[in-house]
Formats: C-alpha cells, sequence, structure tokens
C-alpha cells in the first residue's frame, strides 16, 4: 500500500490516513479522511475552512474523487458554507448522472445529506483579505491543492480539495476538480493529481497525460518528468509564460513520482507504513527526503 500526496500540509493527514487504514478502511476512507484532516485545519488557508476567499471576501471550494476500478467520479466546484467538499464530492461517486455538480446546486445536495451550513471565513483569511481590498490589490495569489492517490489492494484511487486561487473572480474554478487535468485514476494503470495554477495545468490535461504515459510502458517517475516538462516547454514554443504546475503520481504497483517546474516542490508519501516528507528537484528528476516541520 502506498500513499502519496502534495505540499508538506499533507504530512498530517498522510498520518491520519495511515490509522484509518490500520482499522481496515477502504481506500476512499483513507483519501477522505486525508484531506478532510486538511480541510477542517484552520491553519491551513488553500483548503477547507479558513480557506482563502474570492476578490469578494467569499470562500467557494472545490474537490473531486475518482475510482479507478470502474473511472467513476464525483466533483463539486463554487461550494460555499460546506467545510469538507470532499466529502461532499465522495458521495457522487458513482452516480448515474449529476456527478459534477457547482454553486448552490453543490451546496444543496450537501444540505440535503446532513452537511452543516457553517461560516468558512475565518479571521486570518479575513484580515488578510481585507488587507489585499485597502491597498486595491486584486492580483491572484495561492494555489496549493491537497492533491493525493493511493494503491492499494489492487486498487488506485485520486482525490483533490482546495479554496483556489487567492483573490480569484467569483465562480472560478481551477483545474482541482476536473477529472483529467486536475486529477486522474485507472487501476489497471495507476493514478496522478496536480497542484499549481489551473489555468495551465489544464491546457496539457496534465494528471490524464501521466496515467497514459504510464499504460504505454512509461517508468512512473519519467511519466511525472514528461508531462511537466512537455507541457511547459510547449507553453514556451507557444509563446506562453508558463506558471508553476506540480504533480504526484503512482502505477498500480504503488511505486511513485513527482515533478514540477518549481525549484523544489514538497510532497508527502506513505510507504511501507512508514511516512516520508520529500523534495522533488530538477523536473522530477531527483528526490531528498527531509524532517518534516510537523514531525512529531
Amino acid at each position: 500500500m502506498t500513499i502519496i500526496a502534495t505540499w508538506e500540509m499533507s504530512y498530517d493527514g498522510v498520518k491520519a490516513a495511515r490509522e484509518v487504514i490500520r482499522k481496515g478502511a477502504s481506500c476512499e476512507d483513507a483519501l477522505e479522511a486525508l484531506i478532510n484532516y486538511i480541510e477542517l485545519n484552520e491553519d491551513f488557508h488553500n483548503v477547507g475552512h479558513s480557506g482563502w476567499p474570492n476578490e469578494d471576501g467569499v470562500v467557494e471550494l472545490d474537490a473531486a474523487m475518482i475510482n479507478g476500478d470502474n473511472l467513476e467520479y464525483g466533483a463539486v466546484a463554487g461550494l460555499r458554507n460546506i467545510k469538507t467538499p470532499i466529502s461532499v464530492a465522495r458521495l457522487l461517486v458513482g452516480s448515474e448522472y449529476n456527478n459534477f455538480l457547482v454553486g448552490e446546486g453543490a451546496y444543496r445536495f450537501a444540505m440535503e445529506h446532513g452537511f452543516k451550513h457553517e461560516n468558512l471565513l475565518t479571521k486570518p483569511a479575513r484580515d488578510r483579505w481585507l488587507e489585499r481590498v485597502m491597498k486595491e490589490d486584486y492580483g491572484v495569489k495561492g494555489h496549493d491543492t491537497v492533491g493525493t492517490v493511493i494503491s492499494m489492494n489492487g486498487r488506485v484511487v485520486a482525490a483533490t480539495s482546495t479554496s483556489g486561487l487567492f483573490m480569484k473572480k467569483m465562480g472560478r474554478v481551477g483545474d482541482s476538480p476536473l477529472v483529467g487535468p486536475g486529477l486522474y485514476a485507472d487501476s489497471d494503470v495507476g493514478g496522478a493529481t496536480a497542484t499549481g495554477v489551473g489555468e495551465d495545468i489544464i491546457k496539457g490535461t496534465l494528471s490524464f497525460k501521466i496515467v497514459e504515459l504510464m499504460r504505454l510502458g512509461v517508468d512512473v517517475k519519467e511519466a511525472c518528468h514528461k508531462a511537466v516538462k512537455g507541457l511547459h516547454d510547449t507553453m514556451i514554443k507557444k509563446g506562453e509564460t508558463p506558471r508553476e504546475f506540480s504533480v504526484v503520481a503512482l502505477d498500480k504497483d504503488g511505486n511513485w513520482g513527482a515533478a514540477s517546474n518549481r525549484d523544489e516542490f514538497p510532497f508527502v508519501i506513505l510507504e511501507d507504513d512508514e511516512v516520508k516528507f520529500m523534495i522533488s528537484k530538477d523536473w522530477g528528476r531527483s528526490f531528498e527526503e527531509r524532517v518534516s516541520a510537523f514531525e512529531k
């Protein structure tokens, strides 16, 4: 069994996933526990409760999950007043129709299924928003999606959750809830998920690209490298300036890879029951294990 997740903020979430797996949880249970831990932690401002708001000071959340056994998925976007959007998205996995709900429709679905209406805008997030408004600084910043993939017992499942870009336009949706760019999984091959500027990730259908490279026999690390470097170079050739994007992936056997056009990209891996904090460098060509700030 292997789990991989984006960013150092996933460290304790991966531990939470390990604990529920020890109790016999499914792949979906594990990823939901991992992401819920981050969504409910007010210290993380890019996901769930306390997420960064849009330019109007409203927190809108996106999340998705895909079952690699049958490619069934569930997704929500622009969801307000629900702290754990991944739990709402999971309920949509396996639906015959209506797999992707947005805005008021996603909120209504959540309320019909027992979720609570709660304020998501915490004081630290509101204060930072007010600071930007006072300066009339409406430039978008921040893109730390939690994306995760699990390979266990012959199954591969992927999931994502984010509050999206800080100071985004009302209703803006990036790659995170989109099957193909933001996440993809096929239990016969592997899975991947992306984080970064969604507008660029979507251009390369990045997560699907990695899985398709693996389907063709490319090693998972090389697939991550090829996908990220390829999109970056393609954008430059077309006269565009690439912004940051990064990926993590697993093949069906639990081998892992990660790559980024950042100098360093942090991620977390659970392998052989051990949680490790890792750094990807050089477009996913080299990796360094480090001590996490969350290590106890």
